[in-house]
């Protein structure tokens, strides 16, 4: 009777919303992981209390009966794939084999990376607010400034529903677009939301020298208000990941530090080919300009690259002061040995990071899918790994 009920029924669907969510509750969840090793090895999910198994589907074309031992039977079990189809094929077959509380992950590995979580940093005077949109899948983070019926957004990534459906939900209109820097592991929502909502598009000029579209100078000495109550937002000129790079400081509280610093490491000057030229730009940014600044300030950086940097409540900040500390790239007193650090042994340059920074200075106009497949993969931008 109990192989005869399963086979009745079917897996069930899991977005990557509910998975978000799972991972950020820290529930139990057991994952088959069914690409290939290497694709498996290169990017995957993780989680606190998720248990997870690679198991190639080439090698389950003929049955789940190898693996069938391994799997839980009183937990969830989540089938992961590429794209979907895969992932179904598989959980099917669990189900066949007498495993019943099987899911399958809608839009595959492809939906994961797009997810974002907003998640609510602090209160601004007035009644201002500052949001942090979690990318889990692919450990971008980037920002959403409201006021007095106005929002500004930071560093968002080219899926920009959720931070039209905030800033609707807050009764406020996006008027400011802002990248801190030409990214070159996402492709930016930032002129996207701009046309969309008729809002300024800022972007670092020393960055924008090849764009083909008209910008907003973001320079230091400019600050942007946000709202009636004019909630200043301060650029602070810092390169060095890139040569335009430009950190923002919010009411003297926030240090949004874009991809020069991090929780856990710093962000690496190779990107645009430019990493012995870039180096010294990197070391003023980080040991001269940032440690003159407030050490309460709280850093709010634009990627992660470790779960371990998530917060309980699924944010990633640290205090200023404490990264001075505990930041391995923060404490190489030495010039060369930091030269060294930032130059050398570093991990993959981000996939297509090319493309993807040719697509943000205008010159490509990839379709969906391609720029979907341009993001797989993780963001790469600090000298540490994930």
């Amino acid at each position: 009777m109990g192989m005869t009920a399963s086979r009745s029924r079917k897996p069930t669907l899991m977005t990557a919303s509910e998975l978000a969510g799972m991972i950020l509750r820290k529930e139990q969840l057991f994952l088959l992981d069914v690409r290939n090793e290497g694709d498996y090895q290169n990017w995957r999910i993780e989680g606190d209390s998720i248990t997870v198994m690679n198991k190639p589907y080439f090698e389950l074309l003929d049955g789940v009966e190898a693996i069938v031992d391994e799997c839980p039977r009183n937990q969830k079990l989540l089938v992961v794939c590429a794209k979907e189809g895969s992932s179904y094929f598989v959980a099917e077959q669990l189900m066949e084999a007498g495993i019943t509380d099987v899911y399958y992950l809608q839009g595959g590995m492809k939906s994961w990376s797009e997810h974002i979580e907003p998640v609510k940093v602090g209160e601004l005077k007035d009644g201002g607010v500052l949001y942090q949109f979690v990318r889990l899948g692919k450990g971008c983070l980037s920002y959403m400034i409201i006021s007095d019926g106005e929002a500004a957004v930071v560093d968002a990534i080219r899926l920009t529903d959720a931070y039209e459906q905030l800033a609707r939900e807050n009764g406020a209109v996006i008027k400011h677009a802002i990248d801190t820097h030409l990214h070159a592991d996402h492709i930016s929502g930032g002129r996207k939301l701009a046309e969309a909502s008729g809002a300024s598009y800022w972007l670092p000029p020393k960055d924008a020298e090849e764009t083909v579209f008209p910008y907003s100078r973001l320079e230091e000495g400019s600050p942007i208000a946000v709202g009636h109550s004019e909630i200043a937002i301060q650029p602070i000129y810092s390169p060095g990941h890139t040569i335009g790079s430009t950190s923002l400081l919010i009411e003297d509280t926030y240090l949004l530090s874009g991809d020069i610093l991090f929780v856990a490491s710093i962000g690496r000057p190779d990107l645009a080919g430019k990493a012995e030229d870039w180096v010294h730009d990197l070391r003023s940014s980080l040991y001269e300009t940032f440690s003159r600044l407030d050490p309460e300030l709280i850093v709010l950086p634009a990627h992660y690259g470790n779960r371990q940097e998530l917060r309980e409540d699924g944010s990633v900040m640290a205090r200023l002061g404490d990264l001075f500390h505990s930041n391995p790239g923060l404490n190489i007193a030495d010039q060369e040995a930091f030269r060294h650090a930032v130059t050398s042994g570093l991990p993959p340059q981000p996939h297509a990071y090319q493309e993807i920074r040719e697509t943000n200075m205008g010159k490509l106009q990839p379709s969906e899918s391609e720029q979907g497949d341009m993001e797989i993969g993780p963001n790469r931008c600090a000298i540490h790994d994930r």
